[in-house]
């Protein structure tokens, strides 16, 4: 069964440890959207995140990702959900010991993949995606930043998600790479999947607009405007 809603949050509370961080969070993120994530360090932003990945549990209301159900999700079926979802961190989290291409195999070995011919190919594909197709052979450590970044979206990609979860993957990047980046990721999302970036990047509103939503007082709400955001926060 397809669902055309990708990401549905109905009266969630968000804990960190035992601290309820937001409480009664409704959302819908459809297919192919794009959704901004805001909030001060310590909103809720990143266990929110969690939460979606089933890194955190969910205790009460309703949720479902990529077709699954979060609520008393069983350890055994969290591989099958972690599948459906690309994961993109600020901070890389590159095996730093291995290339390009074996960081992409190590992922794919862990979720499941046997056959190494299809896994070539699928390899090629998603460098070819992100621009680094000559770059496969290569140490993290021989790469730029911004090249960093792109293995990490590569890796996201490797097993064709429904949606990805970024969180500040801006963060650590000069603003031309940041460029770079977010085209990536509006076409990821143009591609069939939804994306949900949490950020404090304010300044990538005007450039690309979308929906966004706010972490603020221990709630969840979508912002009207990012002009507002944008001279709220003096970007």
């Amino acid at each position: 069964m397809a669902f055309d809603t990708i990401i549905e949050l109905q009266d969630v509370s968000v804990f960190q440890k035992d601290i309820l961080v937001l409480s009664n969070v409704s959302l819908q993120i459809e297919r192919g959207q794009f959704c901004y994530l805001i909030g001060r360090t310590g909103s809720g932003k990143s266990s929110l995140l969690k939460m979606l990945y089933a890194d955190l549990p969910m205790v009460d209301g309703f949720g479902r990702v990529a077709g699954v159900e979060l609520q008393n999700i069983k350890d055994k079926e969290i591989p099958y959900l972690r599948r459906k979802i690309g994961i993109v961190f600020q901070d890389f989290q590159l095996l730093t010991d291995r290339t390009v291409k074996d960081n992409l195999f190590f992922v794919m070995k862990a979720t499941g993949w046997r056959d190494k011919i299809a896994m070539e190919e699928r390899m090629e594909d998603v460098l070819e995606k992100v621009g680094l197709q000559t770059k496969g052979f290569k140490m993290p450590h021989q790469l730029s930043g911004g090249e960093q970044q792109r293995v990490v979206v590569a890796r996201a990609l490797i097993n064709d998600p429904d949606v990805i979860l970024a969180d500040e993957p801006t963060g650590n990047l000069d603003p031309e790479t940041s460029e770079g980046i977010m085209e990536l990721m509006f076409e990821i999302s143009t591609s069939g999947r939804a994306v949900l970036m949490a950020t404090h990047d304010y300044t990538l509103f005007r450039k690309f607009p979308a929906r966004i939503f706010k972490c603020e007082g221990g709630k969840l709400f979508e912002s009207e405007s990012f002009d507002k955001e944008e001279s709220k926060n003096g970007a």
